[in-house]
């Protein structure tokens, strides 16, 4: 979703020159900034970025420098006199020293400079359109760039996972026959006591359950595909590859939760790591 775009052009005694910035955020959150004659193509401005864009914290700047001899700003002599006149009466009514520099002063007041906002030509206009379509096509190649090396590292994270959890299995028998061990260990030392055996292999099995991963690692499996065929999608996958992530995490959370085993639980460990790279990048993803 991070990404920078610059176009220029120039026209007549005018360069026109545009950039658009554009940091992660969940929706389009657009701050403009556009010289005051063109104003008034703000709104049409503001749609196409939005369309074309869709999500992101971007920072659209468009600004005209004048190359030429001439200006469209002119000092406003009328203010300024006005200007010169009332400080002169205050510092006489107060008694106090004239500023000895004028235009310092002067030129700092309201409306000092006037600036002729003239009439957007046709051409002219078209030639500004084709700038800001420029600059936002450069920014678009720009997070496709980023995108592609994003489609690396987590086709990357996902295989990593996918290895981790290929490793579950050879600790699940050992983990079960080391619970079965302890329970045998403990009945010993309560040999002789009546107890109801139907009941208490009843609780064996439901124990025993309460370990059991399969269902955990079966739709981890499933999430980690998943994941893959929504960032094969194409664009605006974004949020859903988020709310991938959140159930993926939970599986990982439960197979923890289960474990029981020192070894399995490093396992675990490794698989949060790979996890939370892939939380902390898959908020760049449009």
């Amino acid at each position: 979703m991070t990404g920078f775009g610059k176009a220029t052009a120039e026209l007549q005694n005018k360069r026109i020159t545009v950039e658009v910035k554009s940091l992660n955020s969940k929706q389009l959150d657009l701050s403009a900034r556009i010289t005051n004659q063109y104003r008034e193509k703000e709104m049409e401005l503001r749609n196409r970025i939005s369309q074309k864009l869709e999500r992101g914290k971007v920072d659209f700047c468009l600004y005209v420098e004048n190359v030429g001899g001439e200006s469209s700003s002119k000092i406003n002599s009328p203010i300024l006199e006005g200007y010169k006149n009332q400080i002169k009466k205050i510092a006489s009514d107060l008694q106090i020293d004239e500023p000895s520099d004028w235009f310092s002063i002067l030129l700092k007041m309201p409306e000092a400079i006037k600036t002729e906002v003239q009439d957007i030509a046709e051409t002219e206009w078209a030639l500004v359109d084709n700038v800001v379509n420029e600059a936002l096509n450069n920014l678009c190649k720009f997070r496709k760039q980023e995108g592609e090396s994003l489609y690396k590292v987590f086709e990357s994270k996902i295989s990593n996972i996918e290895e981790l959890l290929k490793e579950v299995p050879k600790y699940e028998t050992e983990r079960i026959d080391r619970v079965k061990s302890r329970i045998n260990d403990a009945l010993s030392k309560i040999e002789g006591y009546d107890f109801d055996k139907n009941r208490f292999e009843q609780e064996m099995i439901f124990y025993i359950e309460k370990l059991d991963v399969n269902e955990e690692k079966h739709r981890l499996d499933n999430h980690l595909k998943y994941f893959m065929e929504t960032m094969n999608a194409g664009s605006g996958q974004g949020k859903k590859l988020g709310f991938i992530c959140q159930e993926i995490g939970r599986e990982i959370n439960t197979l923890g939760s289960k474990a029981n085993h020192a070894e399995l639980q490093k396992v675990v460990v490794k698989m949060k790591d790979e996890l939370e790279q892939i939380k902390e990048q898959v908020l760049n993803v449009l």
